[in-house]
């Protein structure tokens, strides 16, 4: 695998699950030159051996984006390349990895960086050049939120440039506490309790906030303001990153989506036509109010600071 700088730019949608990503995903895939590709992080398992399907409602092994990008970018997918990425992850691309991996991001010598976390993100690399060849977009959208994966392609030299996305932490966790079923499996998402949610939340948020110390492109966006405002949202955060401006999808408080090719995430990957962009606070009246005092008492600090001032319960 080729360790050369990936000329395709990535843009890395970061965060904790339940605050937005699929659908900012989903809308700048919309926007031209922009390929969505999903959750990279999941599809070695979700797409290359459990069979999934895409986001264009085909199995993973059968839809021709991914079976072309596979055919570019490794000579076609396998079980061994999978289970090998797989491995490599459970290695390198980890939460409590992140220290070590913001210091190789301070140090910046190449000579440094473990071979493990070189052969990982040679991987990602070729996946991201290929698919930004077969789409023919010269920026890909990789929504996989963990921040130890930010860091790893950050760290080994990846065009990568970070959207931090957040969301109130009583809505995430009013979300994770839901059923959800996935449609593309029949098995229902995860589940985690309001306590497990705001530690999750504060680990994600704070792994992203080291990331722009150590220099990384960061643009946060909330996604309240997403839904409140789409067009004014997209076109700072399109010129934040240098991305070309083309909203002609959005009309008012609607967008209208195409067929996405993304793999993993939320049921919304598979949504197409128009959708509604309005704020989804069930949580203020669904969620107990126990719920809702222990996520504000573990998580105020962020909460101030991403401006969720106001009732804190």
């Amino acid at each position: 695998m080729s360790d050369s700088p990936s000329p395709a730019r990535v843009v890395f949608l970061g965060g904790l699950g339940r605050s937005g990503t699929t659908l900012l995903e989903r809308l700048l895939g919309e926007v031209p030159g922009i390929a969505p590709l999903g959750e990279v992080a999941h599809l070695w398992t979700r797409g290359v051996l459990a069979n999934e399907d895409c986001g264009c409602a085909r199995p993973f092994g059968t839809c021709p984006f991914w079976r072309e990008v596979g055919a570019r970018a490794f000579g076609g997918w396998s079980e061994d390349l999978a289970e090998r990425v797989v491995t490599l992850g459970l290695r390198v691309d980890r939460t409590r990895r992140i220290p070590a991996l913001a210091r190789l991001l301070a140090d910046g010598r190449s000579s440094r960086r473990p071979a493990a976390l070189g052969e990982y993100v040679a991987a990602h690399r070729r996946l991201y050049d290929a698919a930004s060849e077969v789409a023919g977009c010269p920026v890909v959208v990789d929504s996989s939120k963990h921040a130890s994966l930010a860091f790893c392609l950050a760290a080994s030299g990846v065009d990568v440039h970070v959207v931090h996305v957040v969301r109130d932490p009583r809505a995430v966790a009013h979300s994770w506490h839901r059923r959800v079923i996935r449609p593309e499996s029949g098995s229902p998402m995860t589940r985690w309790s309001p306590g497990r949610t705001s530690v999750h939340w504060l680990a994600q948020n704070l792994g992203i906030e080291l990331l722009a110390r150590g220099g990384v492109p960061v643009t946060r966006v909330r996604y309240e303001d997403l839904v409140r405002a789409p067009a004014e949202t997209l076109g700072h955060l399109a010129a934040r990153i240098g991305l070309p401006v083309g909203l002609d999808f959005l009309t008012g408080e609607k967008a209208l989506l195409s067929r996405a090719h993304t793999v993993a995430g939320n049921p919304m990957r598979f949504a197409v036509g128009p959708i509604g962009l309005v704020p989804d606070d069930a949580w203020r009246t669904a969620a107990p109010v126990l719920h809702r005092s222990l996520v504000t008492a573990l998580t105020w600090p962020l909460m101030i600071k991403y401006g969720y001032r106001g009732r804190l319960v």
